[in-house]
């Protein structure tokens, strides 16, 4: 069986491909410019991803299509410029890519969202799938819309559509705010999150390469939705001492009242990202496990050690 993989350089792909080799699959890396990649994986060129993309040579005799490529929103960008940019790369390019493979034949297709296509916050219990969506940034709502139309496609072809939407994806070539979380940690810097009561879920980027691999050839999984996680919630508090564990370094939480805490995030016009930071934020993945029997490789622990180890190389290569 043959899958096509788009995004395959970028932080899921590259634990993806192998991950997919391991199983006995050829994989066809979609990319641009000249990556190095394994001698194993066969690569396909295309040009910039967006609406127009070609990609019949791509997708012509691939079985499968895993679509990881796609366009975070900028943080502090708005405006109809930005919301256009990022609905061109993750709502119209992958249902350009998705017409594409219909034509082709390709059976299945699968489709990494977001579990913030629920929104940025729950309370009182963790989101499943049944759970409307209520998208709330640009690339959650650009993730939604793809989600719909890709959906209608299935309903019209014989195209089958499953999509996965994991929370916060952390592992080795991690960035933005979980890199940062590994700097100050390992620097030794205090930090006043000490008193927040929260419940976020996470996933091990290898858990959630072994999860898309799953999903490719499971018969239960055709056009379906799934939220996938590691399975084990943890606080904002207790995530920092597991990293700080992780590192061989004391996690230094101090305990400031929240209120303290989001006077000064609004003072500083930060206060919607301290309330993602503090929010509950949890899903319910027990679907995929029940539907499909699929069950996390690697615990959190063995995820937060692995990263630990790749931040390690970078700092003392």
């Amino acid at each position: 069986m043959k899958v096509l993989v788009t995004g395959a350089t970028g932080f899921i792909g590259r634990s993806l491909c192998p991950a997919l080799r391991g199983r006995g699959f050829a994989v066809r890396a979609a990319v641009r410019g000249e990556p190095a990649l394994p001698a194993d994986i066969e690569i396909a060129k295309i040009d910039t991803l967006g609406p127009a993309t070609r990609w019949s040579a791509a997708v012509s005799g691939v079985d499968a299509i895993v679509h990881l490529a796609g366009r975070a929103h900028v943080l502090g960008a708005n405006g109809a410029d930005e919301a256009a940019k990022v609905r061109a790369v993750n709502m119209e390019a992958t249902v350009h890519l998705a017409r594409a493979a219909i034509r082709a034949g390709v059976r299945r297709f699968v489709f990494v969202s977001t579990a913030k296509v629920h929104g940025e916050q729950n309370a009182g219990r963790p989101w499943t799938e049944q759970d409307p969506p209520a998208p709330q940034d640009l690339y959650a709502v650009s993730k939604w819309e793809a989600e719909q139309a890709l959906a209608e496609l299935s309903r019209t072809s014989a195209l089958e559509v499953v999509v996965l939407r994991p929370p916060l994806v952390y592992g080795p070539g991690v960035k933005a705010n979980f890199l940062r979380l590994l700097r100050t940690v390992d620097r030794g810097l205090p930090v006043p999150l000490g008193a927040i009561r929260n419940r976020r879920s996470l996933v091990y980027v290898g858990n959630l390469a072994d999860a898309i691999a799953t999903s490719i050839d499971r018969p239960a999984a055709a056009n379906r939705t799934f939220l996938v996680s590691d399975g084990e919630d943890v606080s904002t508090p207790e995530l920092i001492r597991r990293v700080a564990a992780a590192l061989d370094r004391p996690a230094r939480l101090v305990s400031v009242p929240l209120w303290m805490l989001r006077l000064g995030a609004r003072l500083l016009g930060r206060g919607a990202d301290f309330e993602r930071l503090v929010g509950e934020l949890a899903v319910d993945a027990s679907a995929i496990r029940r539907e499909l029997g699929w069950q996390p490789p690697y615990s959190m622990q063995s995820g937060l050690e692995a990263t630990a180890k790749w931040y390690r190389s970078l700092v003392n290569p």
